[in-house]
C-alpha cells in the first residue's frame, strides 16, 4: 500500500513546491507491482466508462465524436501525469456542453481552439499565482445551482436524439431549443425512442443487480448490434459524422489574428473559470473518498498544460471529471498511473476498434447522457438547501435559473456575489 502523501499537509516544506506532480510523490514513496496491478484494473474500469461518454459529450457539444476521444486521451493523460491529485481523471465534461457548442457556433472550431488555448494560459496563471486555493471555496449553493442547471441543459440537448427528431438547426438557448423541438415533434421516430428507453432501462437494471458492470458500454454495444442487425432507420455516428479516425491527428494550431483573440476572449475566460471550478471540485471529491489531499495550484497548472495540448491534437476543453474520478477511486486506484493507463486504453480502442463506432445509434448515446444528467443534478442537496435556509435557497435558485436560461459565467458571478451579500447582512444582524 502506498502511504498517504504527507507533502500536502500543512507545515511540510514540500507543500510549497508548486510544480511537483502527485505522481512524483507517489514514486518517491515506493511504487511496486501490486500498486501497478491495482492501477491497471482501475484504469481499464474508467476507460470502459469514458469510451462511450467521451464520444457522447463531443457530439452533444456540437463537434464530431473523435474529438471527445482525442480530449480524453491527450488531455486525460497529461492531467494524470502532471496534476496535483492522485486520482483525478481528465476528459471532456458535461459542464462544457453549452459553452463549447456556443463557442463553435459563434466562432467555428478554430475559434474554440484559440479560446481553449487562451483558457489554458489563464489556468496556468491562476496556478502560478496560487489562486487555486480560493477558487475551490465557491459557496456550496452556487455549485449545486450551476450543477443542476447544467444537468437540465444536458437533458434538453439530448431530446432531439432521444426522440429521433429531424431538425435542420437546433438553437442553443434553452427556451428557443424547447420551442424548436416542440415544433418538430411530428418527425418523432418510434425506433429511436425504443432504443433510448431500452438503454435507460438496462442501465438502471444493471446498476441495481450488477453495479460493477460497465452499463454504459454494454448498452452502447448492444444497441449498435441491434441497429445494424435489424437495419433500423435511426441516426448513427456513421450516418451523421462518417467514420471515426483510428489515429491521433498531428499537432497543429490554427492561424489567428488579434481581432480573433478579442472576439473569443469572453469564451476563453468562461472556459478557464468553469474548467478551474470543475477540476478542483472533482479533486475535492476524490480527497473525501480517499483521505488524500490534492495540491490545488499544481492541479490548475496541469489543467492549463492539458487544455493547450488537447486542442493542439484536435480536442476540446478538458477538465477533471467528478463521475470518472469517483469511479477511479472506487475501482481501487493507487496513483495517477491509473489515469495515464485509462488514456492508453482509449488510444488502443481508437487504433483497433474505431471503425465499429459508425454503428452506434445516437439515441443510445443520448440515453447515456440522460443518465449522466440525472445523476449529476444533486437532487437531494437541491431540495435540502431550498427547505432549510431561505438565503441559501435564494442563491441556489438564482444560480440555477441563470445557468439554465442565461449564461454560466453570469450565473456563477451573481450567485457568488449574492451569497456574500447575504452573509454580510446576516453578520450585521448578529452583531
Amino acid at each position: 500500500m502506498i502511504p498517504p502523501d504527507s507533502s500536502t499537509r500543512p507545515g511540510n516544506p514540500e507543500r510549497e513546491f508548486l510544480f511537483k506532480p502527485a505522481l512524483i510523490s507517489v514514486l518517491k514513496r515506493g511504487y511496486g507491482p501490486s500498486a501497478l496491478r491495482s492501477d491497471a484494473v482501475a484504469g481499464l474500469t474508467v476507460a470502459v466508462v469514458a469510451l462511450p461518454l467521451s464520444m457522447a459529450l463531443a457530439i452533444a457539444s456540437g463537434v464530431p465524436p473523435e474529438r471527445g476521444l482525442y480530449t480524453a486521451i491527450v488531455g486525460g493523460f497529461l492531467i494524470s501525469l502532471l496534476g496535483g491529485s492522485r486520482f483525478q481523471i481528465g476528459g471532456p465534461a458535461g459542464a462544457f456542453i453549452v459553452l463549447v457548442s456556443a463557442t463553435v457556433e459563434r466562432h467555428g472550431y478554430d475559434g474554440l481552439v484559440l479560446a481553449t488555448a487562451l483558457a489554458g494560459m489563464m489556468m496556468l496563471t491562476l496556478g502560478i499565482f496560487r489562486l487555486g486555493s480560493y477558487i475551490r471555496h465557491i459557496p456550496f449553493p452556487v455549485t449545486v445551482g450551476f450543477t443542476a442547471g447544467i444537468a437540465v441543459i444536458i437533458f434538453a440537448s439530448q431530446l432531439r436524439d432521444l426522440l429521433g427528431l429531424e431538425l435542420a438547426k437546433e438553437p442553443g438557448p434553452l427556451a428557443a431549443k424547447l420551442a424548436a423541438l416542440w415544433g418538430a415533434l411530428d418527425t418523432i421516430k418510434p425506433a429511436a425512442v425504443a432504443i433510448a428507453l431500452g438503454c435507460i432501462a438496462v442501465i438502471a437494471l444493471i446498476r441495481k443487480i450488477r453495479p460493477n458492470w460497465p452499463s454504459f458500454l454494454i448498452v452502447v454495444i448492444a444497441s449498435a448490434a441491434i441497429t445494424a442487425l435489424f437495419h433500423l432507420d435511426i441516426a448513427t455516428i456513421g450516418s451523421r459524422f462518417g467514420a471515426v479516425p483510428n489515429s491521433l491527428p498531428a499537432p497543429a494550431l490554427p492561424m489567428f489574428s488579434w481581432e480573433k483573440v478579442r472576439a473569443v476572449l469572453p469564451d476563453a475566460i468562461a472556459i478557464a473559470l468553469l474548467g478551474s471550478i470543475e477540476s478542483l471540485l472533482s479533486a475535492v471529491v476524490a480527497d473525501r473518498m480517499s483521505g488524500q489531499k490534492h495540491r490545488p495550484n499544481g492541479e490548475l497548472v496541469a489543467q492549463g498544460f492539458a487544455n493547450i495540448t488537447s486542442v493542439c491534437f484536435g480536442g476540446i476543453p478538458v477538465t477533471g471529471t467528478i463521475a470518472r474520478t469517483a469511479t477511479n477511486v472506487r475501482a481501487g486506484a493507487k496513483s495517477p498511473v491509473s489515469g495515464m493507463l485509462h488514456a492508453f486504453y482509449l488510444l488502443l480502442f481508437m487504433l483497433i476498434a474505431a471503425p465499429l463506432a459508425i454503428y452506434i445509434p445516437l439515441a443510445a448515446l443520448a440515453a447515456v447522457l440522460t443518465v449522466v444528467a440525472w445523476n449529476m443534478a444533486e437532487r437531494h442537496e437541491f431540495w435540502t438547501l431550498l427547505k432549510n435556509n431561505w438565503a441559501d435557497g435564494l442563491v441556489l435558485l438564482a444560480t440555477f435559473l441563470l445557468t439554465a436560461f442565461e449564461d454560466l459565467v453570469v450565473a456563477i458571478g451573481i450567485g457568488v456575489a449574492l451569497s456574500f451579500l447575504l452573509r454580510i447582512m446576516r453578520m450585521k444582524r448578529s452583531a
